[in-house]
């Protein structure tokens, strides 16, 4: 079955083009030409979302605080000219997974959308939730990391992380022996994306340490080095 993509821009040209492009790559395309539409769309089997930032009525960062806020989880692509840094951690900073600026090349928005799916294609399979253990899941204390939900558990309560946040505490918490620069994190998480910068990783670490609320404390920093995963239990 094809992967369903939303694609959310009130530029109704963008959205042909990126629509035709898009299933000639053999994906499921909706459109929706306002944030409100494409909240009313927006169901569990789609499978990522191309979100433009600049529109009429709510914009793209209020809907994916929106979301994020509801906890859902689902891959976010922002599309958008504003494109200085500040621009980009703002978008990182209300759950984007990445963030390609206008004008951009056709090339370029697909090769996005493969890799950011790749990665996504583990919690894509099934709707089968597996209850968490200490042989399938990173483990701390009362602090488990559940790899099949994608889930980080404190206690009796379920913290949904974005891809990315839970790719980087899966990264720190599985190497806790280690120091990790922001340019290994950069380097394992995003590869070859030069528009990915230090400032963005401080941005995804804030991110994440709120939503461990008391245990924000196992993510810690070395000034001067990065950051590490503090394990109460060695």
């Amino acid at each position: 079955m094809a992967e369903k993509i939303l694609i959310v821009d009130d530029g109704k040209n963008i959205c042909e083009i990126l629509e035709f492009n898009l299933s000639n790559e053999g994906y499921e395309i909706e459109c929706a030409y306002s944030a409100e539409e494409a909240l009313k769309k927006l169901t569990p089997d789609y499978s990522l979302i191309l979100l433009d930032v600049m529109m009429g009525g709510m914009s793209g960062y209020k809907m994916a605080e929106k979301l994020r806020k509801e906890k859902n989880s689902i891959p976010i692509i922002f599309l958008t000219a504003k494109d200085t840094e500040n621009d980009m951690l703002t978008g990182f900073s209300v759950g984007a997974d990445d963030y390609i600026s206008k004008p951009f090349s056709i090339k370029e928005v697909v090769a996005r959308v493969k890799a950011l799916l790749k990665r996504s294609e583990v919690t894509q399979k099934g709707n089968k939730i597996s209850i968490p253990n200490k042989e399938n899941n990173l483990v701390f204390d009362d602090v488990m990391i559940n790899y099949d939900t994608k889930e980080l558990i404190i206690g009796n309560k379920i913290i949904p992380l974005t891809r990315t946040e839970f790719e980087i505490i899966t990264l720190l918490a599985s190497n806790s022996s280690r120091i990790f620069e922001r340019e290994d994190i950069i380097d394992h998480i995003w590869k070859d994306a030069p528009y990915i910068t230090e400032r963005t990783i401080d941005v995804h670490i804030r991110r994440l340490r709120k939503k461990m609320g008391e245990r924000a404390s196992l993510i810690i920093s070395r000034p001067g080095y990065g950051y590490r995963f503090n394990n109460p239990v060695k």
